[in-house]
């Protein structure tokens, strides 16, 4: 099978980390290879930012990355790619009507409507991932929120004009469903986990004597670290680390003021960027793995710790509630509630056999379920579905819209 990964910001070349480079980056690109490992052939599509990167670049066998010209060749943020989306869209279209792929997979917002654009001339069925959804974010952010306006309302056309949406939890589904999109076009995809890499054996990073929390992802406020370091007053002689965010980014010292009101500056590192390869080993260094976010569209770092062995305390968020079973894998509270935080991690680093249970169960539903490779087939399997439906196999050259004729 032919397929064209659409990624307008999240290019799977990009170091991970930064303010637009997250759990969207790691998941193209793992999927991907994935794909590719399955004997698919992928070509990713993500804009391009830096001039002197050639227009194709191999990501791994099978998998080409393309750079596709719209807009300034530098780095923007993601919010403001909105005008240059019908170049984008151009662009593909172009593309597609010379070598059509068997079916296009967007990943966010503004690749749905590129995608939808280009599909439009050229009859390639569209498989959609939001990755996060406009609605929530204005519902947690308020006036925060800096996504254009006309998000939440493109959101809507692409739910309903893509021919499959993938979601990657149970809460997408509802969120999906208040959206009035037909539960029929919807299929339940989870994020997957690098099993080679993220491991309970392997090297582990010092990071001084116990107990250690960490807490790990990109540096904004949504992420709930706040939240992290508040409840620490309630975790006698633990020791946070945080681990994210470029040099210059406001939010670790806005977190670092924060942990001297509170009085737990003592007790709380920052290690800033972590490079990838080094995340599974500052992971197995951790007692305790803390993923507090207000919201989270899915939530991929307590899945890799999960995979680690590690036990994770999580907000009651987003995919979190289908990735960790309370009691069982680690535990789950509300968002924002310091106290009911720190109570959570006191009990849990008190009881070391809980916290070793924990592990245990957390690392076998890690590789029982999301290993990259049952994810790339069970995406698959919705590709396949969508074809089918439309009367196409693999490959099938495309004469007019809708004939279905080769």
């Amino acid at each position: 099978m032919k397929i064209a990964m659409v990624s307008e910001h999240a290019s799977p070349l990009a170091t991970v980390g930064g303010a637009d480079a997250g759990g969207q980056n790691v998941h193209v690109a793992a999927l991907s290879r994935s794909l590719a490992a399955q004997g698919h052939e992928v070509t990713v599509y993500t804009r391009r930012e830096d001039p002197g990167r050639p227009e194709e670049v191999s990501l791994a066998p099978g998998v080409t990355v393309i750079h596709v010209p719209a807009g300034p060749a530098m780095t923007m943020d993601k919010d403001d790619l909105l005008p240059w989306m019908p170049d984008f869209s151009r662009w593909l279209a172009q593309r597609w009507h010379a070598a059509p792929p068997d079916i296009a997979h967007s990943h966010f917002w503004m690749s749905g409507l590129a995608t939808l654009a280009a599909a439009r001339d050229t009859a390639v069925p569209i498989v959609h991932t939001f990755h996060a959804l406009g609605a929530v974010k204005r519902r947690h952010q308020g006036n925060a929120d800096t996504s254009p306006h006309e998000r939440i309302e493109t959101e809507a056309l692409v739910a309903r004009q893509a021919d499959a949406v993938i979601a990657t939890c149970a809460d997408e589904v509802a969120e999906l469903g208040r959206m009035r999109m037909p539960c029929a076009s919807i299929h339940v995809v989870p994020c997957g986990v690098d099993l080679d890499a993220f491991t309970p054996a392997g090297r582990t990073m010092d990071l001084g004597p116990g107990p250690i929390l960490l807490a790990i992802g990109r540096a904004v406020p949504r992420k709930g670290v706040e939240t992290t370091i508040r409840a620490l007053r309630h975790v006698p002689d633990a020791t946070l680390v945080i681990a994210g965010g470029a040099p210059g980014e406001p939010e670790p010292a806005r977190l670092m003021r924060i942990a001297g009101m509170y009085g737990v500056a003592d007790r709380v590192r920052f290690l800033g960027r972590v490079d990838r390869e080094d995340v599974p080993v500052l992971m197995r260094a951790a007692d305790v793995v803390v993923s507090v976010p207000w919201y989270e569209p899915f939530g991929i770092v307590p899945l890799e710790a999960m995979a680690c062995g590690v036990p994770v305390v999580a907000s009651a968020v987003g995919g979190h509630l289908d990735t960790i079973v309370p009691g069982v894998t680690g535990l789950l509270v509300p968002p924002r509630k310091a106290a009911v935080l720190g109570r959570a991690l006191r009990g849990l680093l008190a009881d070391p056999f809980l916290l070793t249970a924990y592990g245990v169960a957390a690392g076998e539903r890690a590789r029982s379920r999301y290993g990259w490779g049952r994810i790339a087939a069970q995406t698959t399997a919705v590709y396949t579905d969508v074809l089918a439906s439309l009367g196409r196999s693999f490959g099938m050259s495309r004469a007019c819209p809708g004939t279905g004729a080769a």
